[in-house]
């Protein structure tokens, strides 16, 4: 049994396999990261932690806390090769370690070329070709990122809770639909790099991909967890490269 961990900029994601079997899964806010407690306790017979921290050494330092009663968690190094998935980063290493994992968990959900998205508090957009290469990729804010710096910027636009419309007709509905284009349009164009290949995809992932999903006019699979999905197939390969 293994509990995989996926610490990202705002929440923490986790899951229990047994095999190939998905026990249980969910997510908490950083601040509840004591609630991994009950997770060990609840599954005492998990002989591995293993995930992707891209929050820090302190977030790192309360799941190990947290989950004392278990191994010490192993976290994933991105490399130049896993699981059929080659990186071409300038420097591999410094991929992040989210991004790497969900590489490699569309990899293994898609063997085509596709467009992997994950559209949580930044929006990452990265090519993977029909080869298993890794071609590149951006980084962008998310969309309620992107809505509080316009509210921490400028002095009369507020934090936003509108409405997406094709034509808004107030500032809460601009504000909210202009960040969701920008986001919409970042990936559309980013697929464009890979449109012509045979089943070329877009997956989607993270806590953003429902407000994208109905905006994106490109072939698009929903795919929740990614980064969960490929520290799994990363964990039943050969053992990863841990720090």
């Amino acid at each position: 049994m293994i509990l995989l961990v996926d610490a990202g900029n705002t929440r923490i994601k986790w899951a229990v396999l047994d095999g190939d079997s998905w026990l249980a899964q969910e997510a908490l806010a950083h601040d509840n990261v004591s609630e991994l407690r009950g997770v060990a306790d609840a599954y005492p017979d998990i002989t591995r932690v293993f995930g992707a921290n891209v929050a820090g050494p302190q977030i790192s330092a309360a799941i190990a806390d947290a989950l004392n009663t278990l191994a010490p968690p192993q976290w994933l190094q991105s490399s130049a090769l896993c699981c059929g998935v080659t990186n071409t980063y300038d420097n591999p290493g410094q991929l992040g370690c989210d991004r790497w994992a969900a590489l490699i968990g569309a990899r293994a959900q898609h063997d085509h070329a596709c467009l992997v998205v994950n559209a949580g508090t930044a929006t990452t957009a990265d090519v993977l070709d029909a080869d298993g290469h890794f071609r590149g990729g951006i980084i962008l804010p998310g969309d309620r990122l992107m809505r509080r710096s316009l509210a921490g910027n400028t002095a009369q636009l507020p934090f936003s809770e509108g409405r997406y419309t094709a034509a808004p007709r107030n500032t809460a509905d601009a504000i909210a639909s202009g960040c969701l284009n920008a986001q919409a349009g970042a990936i559309e164009r980013m697929f464009r790099q890979i449109a012509d290949a045979p089943q070329a995809c877009c997956l989607l992932s993270g806590g953003g991909a429902e407000a994208l999903a109905d905006l994106l006019d490109i072939p698009l699979r929903r795919i929740d967890n990614l980064v969960l999905k490929g520290l799994a197939t990363i964990a039943a390969s050969e053992p990863p490269t841990i720090r």
